[in-house]
């Protein structure tokens, strides 16, 4: 067993419920993008869909500078957020939002391609003998599509418990606040004595992120074979 310190402890605790809220939070509306993107021809189709994958070709320092802008203190929308007590900048909700919004397009993209895969003949015939679009959509399409969801949803929790650039230049590197795993493991990397820590970190994390994965195949996997029989 890794003999963690405290504050190591606090950094993987903290990673992890950052990775499970940034997931939950981005689970319904990544899976109305997937759809969107999956099912609907509509004007501005392609600017959502550059939009969408945005966070994946910007650098990630870009992106928490812009989320700063946006919802610090004094930002576009977090001034109005502060004064009704909703904090993101400097807070581990910001790590959360931060972490969604770069773990948002590899939800979207496993999500819409599990869509278009289902069979489209499939919810026509739904729809042909009477259910409604919603109907549809929750007896045929969400369950036909639910390994690729799985996968979407283990994807985004694995790149949250990993991101950094984002994070520390949104909410800055705060010990039992916003100090994630990555954030730990650089600063155990900036002291002397640290190699150690960093190690120690850089296991779990590698742990933690393979395990995500190895998950996320095996819950497909159940899921599709429970879907053919």
């Amino acid at each position: 067993m890794l003999d963690l310190t405290p504050d190591e402890w606090t950094a993987v605790a903290l990673s992890l419920r950052v990775a499970g809220v940034a997931m939950l939070a981005s689970l319904l509306p990544g899976l109305a993008v997937a759809w969107l993107l999956a099912r609907r021809d509509f004007p501005g189709r392609a600017l959502l869909d550059g939009l969408v994958h945005l966070p994946l070709i910007l650098p990630p320092v870009v992106t928490g500078y812009l989320l700063l802008l946006a919802f610090g203190r004094k930002g576009l929308l977090g001034g109005w957020l502060a004064e009704i007590g909703i904090v993101f900048a400097f807070r581990w909700t910001g790590a959360a939002l931060a972490c969604a919004v770069m773990g948002f397009p590899l939800m979207v993209r496993a999500m819409r391609l599990s869509i278009e895969a289902v069979d489209r003949g499939l919810e026509q015939a739904a729809a042909t003998l009477g259910a409604p679009p919603l109907a549809v959509f929750l007896t045929v399409t969400l369950p036909l599509s639910l390994p690729g969801i799985l996968a979407g949803a283990v994807l985004a929790f694995a790149k949250a418990m990993g991101e950094f650039g984002a994070t520390i230049t949104f909410v800055s590197n705060i010990p039992g606040e916003t100090q994630t795993l990555p954030s730990a493991i650089y600063t155990l990397t900036q002291v002397p004595g640290g190699e150690g820590g960093a190690l120690r970190l850089t296991l779990i994390s590698v742990v933690l992120s393979m395990g995500a994965l190895l998950a996320s195949e095996w819950l497909a996997r159940r899921v599709g074979r429970r879907l053919a029989a």
